[in-house]
């Protein structure tokens, strides 16, 4: 495969990433009164300009161990080195972890299997599978659907193994394995919202209650609610907190809403709350769908690890 692709996505997820980094956790108020425009330096964790998170290192972490074949115990070993050591960490040293990752890979460094290290409770459905689950299409894409699911599924669980959590993956993979097919944006949008619903009602894979948390992306009806367009949602009503359902609805409406990627990744940022996040997951896609050659390039001028990343990329097009 040719890494042009790859590069566009890891770039799109680490350039808005990074742009979310120093105003994580001020809320949307806080934002309109100082939208950013541009790369910043330094601010909530204190890192220069151009440093991007957990997120897009556990990203990396992922393809890293995809170039040698899929090895689930090679992915979350890999996650723990990142913990551990600041293996694939933008300056070697891990600055931010959300609680219920910390909590998966201590047990898998403790021996836990990795099918059954990720939180499986209501309260484990973070966005710390989602922030992260981008590079598995390439490897996945050219495979049937529920292979794909089924492999979406195992990557989420080593950190989040609650139904909702990996319906939110498979959502977002199934959009991105669209786009990189090579859709137009709003045309691959409704056809994963086919796929991915008929999928679900074929193989039974949870409940209505839980297809109808993500209601508002696949459009299935519920008595009394109002369906419409995700696009159609006025702001207000999108949340951008770590919430994987709002992580996810905020994402595909910044990428729909725009016509380009800095201003998809800068009205997700603008969001506020969990910037960092919601920038990655729009990221991906305006990457994988712009490309990286859209993306500012004072924006890539200051990205952490820049030849580390295209190497990683070309490597991985090679395995993949």
């Amino acid at each position: 495969m040719e890494s042009s692709k790859i590069i566009d996505s890891f770039l799109g997820f680490c350039v808005a990433d990074a742009l979310g980094v120093p105003v994580e956790f001020r809320d949307r108020e806080q934002m309109k009164q100082n939208l950013v425009t541009n790369m910043r330096e330094y601010g909530t964790h204190q890192q220069p300009a151009g440093t991007w998170s957990d997120d897009s290192s556990m990203a990396f972490c992922l393809a890293e161990s995809l170039c040698k074949g899929y090895d689930l115990h090679d992915i979350a070993n890999n996650f723990v080195k990142w913990y551990e050591h600041g293996f694939w960490a933008a300056h070697g040293k891990v600055f931010d972890i959300g609680i219920a990752t910390a909590h998966a890979l201590k047990r898998v460094k403790n021996g836990t299997n990795p099918l059954l290290s990720g939180g499986i409770t209501e309260r484990d459905n973070g966005n710390g599978s989602l922030m992260r689950i981008l590079p598995l299409i390439f490897y996945i894409k050219d495979k049937d659907i529920k292979t794909r699911y089924e492999l979406v599924a195992e990557v989420s669980s080593i950190t989040h193994a609650h139904i909702r959590a990996i319906l939110g993956c498979f959502i977002y993979t199934e959009f991105a394995l669209q786009l990189l097919a090579g859709q137009e944006k709003r045309q691959a949008y409704k056809n994963m919202q086919i796929i991915v619903n008929d999928f679900i009602q074929k193989f039974e894979i949870c409940s209505s209650a839980e297809l109808n948390k993500y209601y508002r992306i696949l459009e299935n009806p519920i008595q009394d609610v109002e369906i419409k367009d995700i696009e159609e949602y006025e702001e207000h009503r999108i949340y951008s907190s770590g919430y994987v359902v709002s992580t996810l609805e905020a994402s595909i409406w910044c990428f729909l809403k725009t016509e380009n990627y800095a201003d998809a990744v800068l009205k997700a940022v603008n969001l506020g709350s969990d910037t960092d996040t919601v920038g990655c997951v729009t990221g991906g896609l305006a990457g994988l769908y712009y490309g990286a050659s859209t993306i500012p390039q004072e924006w890539i001028d200051v990205i952490a690890r820049k030849e580390d990343i295209i190497n990683l990329a070309e490597n991985f097009a090679k395995a993949v």
